[in-house]
C-alpha cells in the first residue's frame, strides 16, 4: 500500500482546532495537504497585502507610461525607481543572478524576458511585464499584458483569453478544493478558444519567500494536487500560447523562455489569499 505524505502535524499537547480536524480528515484519506507553515497568520497576510499595494502601483505606473518607441530598459527603470521610492525592493533584481528589476516578455517570449536598451516596443507588440515586490520581508507578485497601439485580432484575442483563464482559474479555487481544480478550469477555457497552456512553468506559493509550495499548474484534473486551505497565499499565472504549449530557454542568457514555434504567448498573474469564502486578490 502506498504511504501518503504526512505534511500536517499538530504539536504534542496542543489542542486540535477545527481547521486541524478538517485538514487531517483530507490527509487521512490520502490527499496531499499543506504544512501548517504554509498557512499565513493574519499579520503575515497584512504584510503581503501592504506589499501588494506597491506591486499594483508599479504596474499602474507601467500602464500609464508604456508606449511604442520605448525600450524595455526604460520600463525596468520605472519599476526600480517606483519600488525604491516606496521603501520596497524589486525581488527580481539579483534573484539567482537575474540582472534586472522586472521581466519584460514580448510576443513569442513566454516569460523571464530581460529588459534591454536594444529592445524597442513597436506598434502591434504584446508585452507581459512581471514584477515582484518585497516590503518589510513580505513578497507580492503580479504581471499584466499590454498591447502597444493596435495589434492583430488574433493577438488581441490571445491577450483577452489569457486574462479570462486567470479569472476562471480564480473562480475554480475554493476553500478545501484542490490545486488541480484551477488547472482543469484554465486548460479547458484555453483549449475551447483554440489555444494551449504552457506546462513547464507554473504558479506558486508566495509571501514570506519568492517561491513556496504549492506548485500551481495551469492544466490537470479536478480533485488532484494540494488541498487549498484558508490562509494559503499563492499566485495563479497561466501562460497561454497561440500555437504549441512547448517552450525553450534562450541559451545565450539562460533566462528568456520562448515558444517552440515562435508564435505569441500571453500571461496574467495575481497573488491571492485563500479565505473561508474563496480567493481574495492581493495584487492586480
Amino acid at each position: 500500500m502506498k504511504r501518503h505524505k504526512i505534511n500536517w502535524r499538530v504539536p504534542k499537547g496542543e489542542e486540535l482546532t477545527e481547521l486541524d480536524r478538517k485538514v487531517l480528515f483530507y490527509q487521512d484519506k490520502g490527499h496531499l495537504v499543506p504544512t501548517r507553515q504554509l498557512i499565513k497568520t493574519p499579520e503575515q497576510i497584512e504584510g503581503i497585502r501592504r506589499s501588494g499595494v506597491i506591486n499594483t502601483g508599479v504596474l499602474n505606473l507601467v500602464e500609464k507610461e508604456i508606449h511604442a518607441g520605448m525600450n524595455t530598459a526604460e520600463i525596468d527603470k520605472l519599476v526600480y525607481e517606483y519600488t525604491r521610492d516606496h521603501g520596497a525592493i524589486p525581488a527580481c533584481l539579483g534573484y539567482e543572478g537575474f540582472p534586472k528589476s522586472c521581466c519584460t516578455s514580448i510576443n513569442e517570449v513566454v516569460c523571464h524576458g530581460i529588459p534591454s536598451e536594444e529592445e524597442i516596443l513597436e506598434e502591434g507588440d504584446i508585452i507581459n511585464v512581471d514584477c515582484t515586490t518585497i516590503l518589510d520581508g513580505y513578497y507580492a507578485d503580479a504581471s499584466r499584458m499590454f498591447i502597444i497601439g493596435k495589434t492583430t485580432p488574433q493577438k488581441e484575442k490571445l491577450v483577452r483569453v489569457a486574462k479570462e483563464c486567470l479569472e476562471v482559474g480564480m473562480e475554480a479555487a475554493r476553500p478545501f478544493g484542490f490545486v488541480g481544480d484551477i488547472g482543469h478550469a484554465v486548460e479547458k477555457h484555453a483549449k475551447k478558444n483554440g489555444f494551449s497552456v504552457v506546462r513547464d512553468l507554473c504558479g506558486h506559493g508566495v509571501g514570506v519567500e519568492f517561491h513556496e509550495e504549492p506548485d500551481v499548474e495551469h492544466f490537470g484534473k479536478m480533485g488532484t494536487g494540494m488541498l487549498l486551505v484558508p490562509g494559503m497565499v499563492f499566485t495563479i499565472e497561466p501562460m497561454i500560447n497561440m500555437g504549441t504549449w512547448e517552450v525553450f530557454i534562450d541559451e545565450e542568457d539562460g533566462w528568456t523562455v520562448v515558444t517552440e514555434d515562435e508564435l505569441p504567448s500571453a500571461q496574467w498573474e495575481h497573488t491571492f489569499v485563500m479565505t473561508e469564502q474563496g480567493l481574495e486578490i492581493l495584487t492586480y
